[in-house]
């Protein structure tokens, strides 16, 4: 077996910042738990802030220190989505710890072709996520969760590597040895190697079998079965208590491509795509008085549907921006929260050198959902066959639906197969038949005689609802060499000799 410790050493701070409004640079940042540093970032240990200081000591030496609340819940969020992604690359994935992920890769290395060209993926799926990532390998799922904790980069192919690794590992990278540290100091031992020299049984007797259990699981002397994580069957993302009221769209954008971020991680697991989420957002409480005097309400809720099963996050990220630009907000917003349960499970995009037919019918999707979320959905229409011959009501307007594009998608794949067929009817029609002079039985237009090339086609259709239409067409040429479509009247259907017989009712493109 070949597993891949990921640790995240700045998770909590990279948690907490991900909740502040975006800016081009932040004040000094710490964590706080029960009134002491639990982090801080380079430019507040610069400053002297480190970890276990009091929060007064810490604001003495920097005054403009940014102070958050250390929040195990909003870490084990970020660290979930973490996994999800690397689900993408094995099947089995496990969480040993509050700021670690672990991979058996075995199994996927001859798909990834090889061990560093997986792990190149692999960073590059996690980097979206904006965490550091220290990555390490090793043949036990312990020893590489430990040297992760130390290292960024390390290989070890086989147990001997492991076994020098670990022996050079300082004693506090087992949590057993934690509550003994400063008796196994004591003793003069620093590193895993002498502590392995000392004999088992007085080791066990003074300091417990646990330390023993942990330290034999990380260099494979003791079995160390793991349970992979299994993914929840409906997608629920929080972005929890803003540092700063979000009453901006940029604001908001910006939490939301973190929940978003985390969608297509969940997608991804599972090789599928969404074809609707929904963004919610909680308002801070005192601010939610509408002009009646009662009280608003809490949430407000963005319904968004993907024409085509999609886990873009540019795209989808893009329909929000349009649709929030249409909302007016009743508060300013504390939480986000993006939900879905509408996925389906299809083969992923071909990475095709050049675009085909498909690629480019998803890009035509892509802008009328866009064209809607701007504009409306109403306000974006098309056109749909209705079973007349007459050529005014053979088409109707209507909203440009998700089911109407797939039919449309269809029909220009079957369109694509008959290029070869004559266009007979053009695609634009007049609003209403152009009455058109004659000569000698031959139709007029500006003055000019129209040559017919091709015709008639008969249309005898309507006696039955009263819009009875007898008509000859014909396709025209003018005299610049544009083609239009004409048709006269059947002679027993003129009102009189006086009344004109032939209409012009279309132009070919």
């Amino acid at each position: 077996m070949l597993w891949v410790g990921l640790h995240l050493p700045l998770l909590s701070l990279e948690t907490f910042s991900a909740s502040l409004p975006p800016a081009p640079e932040h004040p000094p940042i710490a964590l706080v738990d029960a009134h002491h540093i639990v982090g801080a970032d380079a430019s507040a240990q610069a400053l002297g802030v480190s970890v276990g200081m009091k929060r007064a000591t810490a604001l003495s030496l920097a005054p403009h220190l940014l102070l958050g609340q250390a929040d195990a819940w909003r870490d084990a969020q970020a660290l979930q989505a973490v996994a999800h992604a690397a689900l993408a690359f094995t099947p089995m994935v496990c969480l040993p710890a509050p700021d670690g992920v672990l991979l058996d890769v075995q199994s996927s290395l001859r798909y990834f072709g090889g061990l560093a060209a997986l792990l190149r993926r692999l960073r590059d799926a996690l980097a979206p996520f904006g965490h550091r990532v220290q990555l390490v390998s090793a043949p036990t799922p312990h020893g590489a969760a430990l040297l992760a904790r130390l290292h960024d980069g390390l290989h070890c192919p086989d147990r001997h590597a492991l076994q020098q690794a670990l022996e050079e590992a300082p004693l506090a990278v087992l949590a057993t040895a934690v509550p003994h540290e400063e008796a196994l100091l004591g003793m003069g031992l620093r590193c895993l190697g002498e502590l392995r020299q000392l004999p088992r049984a007085g080791v066990a007797r003074r300091f417990g079998k646990g330390l023993l259990d942990e330290m034999d699981r990380a260099f494979g002397d003791r079995p160390d079965p793991r349970e992979p994580l299994v993914l929840p069957p409906t997608f629920r993302s929080e972005l929890e208590s803003f540092f700063a009221r979000a009453d901006t769209t940029e604001q908001l954008l910006h939490g939301a491509q973190r929940l978003l971020l985390r969608l297509v991680a969940w997608l991804s697991a599972q090789h599928a795509f969404v074809t609707r989420f929904r963004l919610l957002m909680k308002h801070e409480a005192r601010w939610r008085v509408d002009d009646g005097g009662g009280r608003s309400a809490p949430f407000t809720t963005l319904e968004i549907a993907l024409a085509e099963p999609s886990r873009d996050v540019a795209h989808m990220l893009t329909l929000l921006r349009e649709r929030l630009a249409h909302v007016q907000l009743p508060a300013p917003t504390l939480e986000l929260v993006i939900e879905s349960d509408d996925i389906v499970r299809r083969p992923p995009p071909n990475a095709e050198l050049f675009p085909t037919p498909q690629s480019e019918r998803a890009g035509l999707v892509q802008l009328i959902e866009r064209l809607q979320a701007r504009l409306g959905r109403e306000q974006v229409q098309c056109l749909v066959p209705v079973a007349d011959h007459r050529p005014e009501r053979a088409t109707q307007v209507v909203p440009a639906e998700p089911r109407l594009m797939k039919r449309a998608q269809g029909a220009t794949a079957d369109a694509t197969h008959s290029l070869r067929d004559p266009l007979t009817r053009p695609l634009w029609l007049l609003p209403e038949p152009q009455a058109l002079q004659e000569r000698q039985s031959h139709p007029l237009l500006d003055g000019h005689l129209v040559q017919l090339l091709a015709g008639p086609e008969r249309i005898e259709t309507g006696w039955w609802d009263g819009g009875l239409t007898e008509r000859d067409y014909f396709i025209g040429q003018t005299r610049e060499g544009a083609l239009v479509w004409v048709y006269r009247m059947r002679p027993q259907h003129l009102p009189s000799s006086r009344a004109p017989g032939w209409f012009l009712h279309g132009r070919f493109a």
